[in-house]
């Protein structure tokens, strides 16, 4: 009998096909793009209304300086003391900004220090904003909760609802009194200080709110950080929203992003956990499996809403928005996915032979 390392006894679970696999490339944008003093960042999905496409997205001014300062006013990150600002654009490389969405509340209100992290859904007529909201001086224990805006047109009005529309569970205990948020006496559970990049879909006849948790207490493991996704549901857009029993429904996974596909539910899983840079899909929205394992992939993507996503498994994030925080001054790109490679394979057409054609193309031009 053949012997086997453990490496091939593994490998025998990864047969899938390259359906779900791609690359992604990237450009930037007029409008949004690299501004000092300015951050923008976390753009919404994008959909179109009309004529113009839209997309909401988190914008700030000033430098950060961390914790620690003794001044509670003092900006500790770029999301920081943000508000929710949009752009439309007819084409989508060229975008205008338009203004302020959704800004913070008055002092004591639910919302009163920051406004970040938007999402949109269009449905039945309304548009609705979920993003984060923190109430107060922001210290590295504070409670950070998901909040709602309505209006009936994508320029707004917007109503924002009375309380935050999901909160983190704040169980748990902490360790002394520092403002430590990993010493703790337990953990609680996988959301227990913070709910965060929240994205609405209608689903199943419900309304179907994903989001990232965060734990106190959270850990460094083989795959990086521990945090995960949960899904809450309500019958109606303004909740109330309930945890879903099945609770946390990824071990991994930094920003959202989902999309419909074939009645259930994909999701690309990046930055952190030991599933991180994994294309997902769950048939009921819950139960979700490895389909493609990728590189490089956008980072707090916002994927153009089209309704054709039974196109292909990857339909649903063919282009969109993201956001570059590697710069000193955060800002929006374009993202595309790209799938040659693999067709390539699949025609038989070597890869090798169309790159090096590539690089001398580029180098007679």
């Amino acid at each position: 009998m053949k012997k086997e390392s453990a490496a091939t006894i593994r490998g025998k679970q990864y047969t899938k096909n390259a359906d779900w696999f791609c690359e992604f490339t990237y450009e930037p944008v007029e409008g949004l793009g690299y501004e000092e003093g300015v951050h923008r960042r976390d753009p919404s999905s994008v959909i179109k209304v009309g004529e113009l496409y839209y997309v909401w997205y988190t914008k700030s001014v000033g430098e950060a300086v961390g914790f620690n300062t003794g001044d509670p006013d003092a900006k500790v990150f770029p999301w920081d003391q943000s508000e929710v600002w949009y752009a439309t654009s007819p084409d989508a490389n060229t975008w205008t900004e338009q203004g302020l969405a959704v800004g913070r509340g008055p002092k004591g209100s639910y919302d009163d220090r920051s406004v970040f992290t938007p999402e949109i859904l269009h449905h039945d007529g309304k548009f609705y904003l979920v993003y984060q909201v923190i109430e107060g001086q922001y210290l590295l224990r504070k409670y950070e909760n998901i909040a709602m805006a309505v209006a009936e047109s994508p320029e707004g009005p917007w109503r924002k609802t009375d309380a935050p529309i999901l909160r983190p569970a704040m169980n748990g205990e902490w360790f002394g009194d520092d403002d430590n948020r990993l010493t703790v006496k337990h953990k609680g559970d996988f959301d227990s200080l913070k709910v965060h990049d929240p994205v609405l879909f209608h689903y199943n006849n419900q309304f179907w709110l994903y989001y990232k948790g965060e734990q106190k207490g959270e850990e460094m493991t083989f795959g990086g950080r521990t945090t995960k996704w949960g899904v809450a549901i309500s019958d109606h857009p303004e909740g109330p929203y309930v945890k879903s029993e099945y609770n946390p429904v990824t071990n991994s996974g930094h920003e959202t992003l989902l999309w419909h596909y074939r009645g259930g539910m994909a999701g690309l899983l990046s930055t952190d956990g030991p599933e991180k840079n994994t294309i997902q899909y769950a048939h009921d929205g819950i139960n979700f499996e490895i389909e493609a394992v990728i590189k490089n992939p956008p980072e707090a993507a916002g994927p153009f809403r089209t309704e054709d996503t039974e196109r292909s498994p990857l339909e649903g994030i063919r282009w969109g928005l993201c956001h570059n925080v590697h710069a000193k001054w955060n800002h929006i790109l374009k993202f595309r996915t790209v799938e040659d490679y693999k067709h390539h394979y699949a025609n038989k057409v070597n890869p090798e032979v169309l790159w090096l054609g590539k690089k001398a193309k580029q180098k007679k031009d």
